[in-house]
């Protein structure tokens, strides 16, 4: 579904706040390299630099960010498109390994990782199977970081506008079909795929934790479209009512100034196989 449009989603789709970053290694007691203490309160005996892997990496909207900190990364993609951006987008970091596959039929190869983190790609997985595979691929004691960026819109009387079109074309679970006001500082609040619970009754995890980032950020009318056209409720819409739903969306965001005010969430969840 994305891989037809691996460049737009490039494009256009949001990153990831960077204190998400820190907060992730500093939970795995990872260190950036270079850097002679852990990022965390604690460091287990022997750990030292563990690698990472990351699962549905896309065109690395999160990995880049990773690697930026110089972490060892092998970044599972399951779309070839997919993996192609992301091989470019990485192709600075020596430290990073594109593998294109799905998770559920990835091996591991006999490795196993201090972290593995999933980018808004934890909710494709198979739900039956999907932490029997998270477990066997960490070392005890290793870190899963599960995150996703949902959005709310600032002003309510445009959440009004946009929310008719959508109802009209059929559009389920944009990005502005929240107001910024539903979202408190409780991590996970708003999010249909917040693991917590799923986690919890698996039983062979530990040390739950969920963080929240909160930052406004505007988009002009013209990236809002190509990320909207990046998401899978408009890429399953019929080419025709995709357009219509695109093109007033714009109409509407043209006449209010140009643009849409976004709060931009970052939600983390983190938890450790109990050692």
């Amino acid at each position: 579904m994305f891989g037809e449009a691996a460049e737009l989603y490039d494009a256009a789709r949001p990153g990831y706040a960077d204190g998400l970053v820190t907060e992730v290694l500093a939970y795995a007691w990872l260190s950036p390299a270079g850097s002679a203490e852990p990022t965390g309160s604690a460091e287990p005996a022997g750990s030292g630099e563990r690698a990472v892997v990351e699962i549905g990496a896309g065109t690395g909207k999160a990995s880049v960010l990773f690697a930026e900190r110089g972490v060892p990364l092998v970044c599972v993609e399951p779309d070839p498109r997919m993996a192609e951006v992301l091989r470019r987008n990485t192709s600075g970091y020596p430290r990073v390994r594109v593998e294109t596959g799905g998770f559920e039929e990835w091996s591991a190869q006999g490795r196993t990782f201090g972290l593995l983190f999933a980018a808004t790609s934890w909710h494709w997985l198979d739900p039956a199977r999907r932490w029997d595979l998270v477990h066997d691929a960490l070392e005890p004691g290793g870190a899963v970081a599960l995150f996703w960026n949902p959005h709310g819109v600032v002003d309510d009387g445009l959440y009004e506008e946009l929310g008719a079109i959508d109802r009209r074309y059929g559009v389920e679970g944009s990005p502005h079909c929240r107001r910024a006001a539903y979202y408190g500082d409780v991590p996970g609040n708003g999010e249909p795929f917040w693991p917590e619970a799923e986690c919890r009754a698996d039983g062979r995890f530990a040390d739950l934790r969920g963080v929240r980032f909160r930052e406004e950020v505007r988009y002009g009318t013209e990236r809002y479209l190509d990320y909207l056209a990046s998401i899978s409720s408009y890429r399953v819409l019929p080419e025709e009512r995709r357009a219509g739903a695109l093109a007033e969306t714009g109409r509407v965001l043209d006449a209010r100034g140009g643009g849409i005010e976004m709060l931009h969430v970052s939600d983390l969840f983190l938890a450790r196989r109990a050692a």
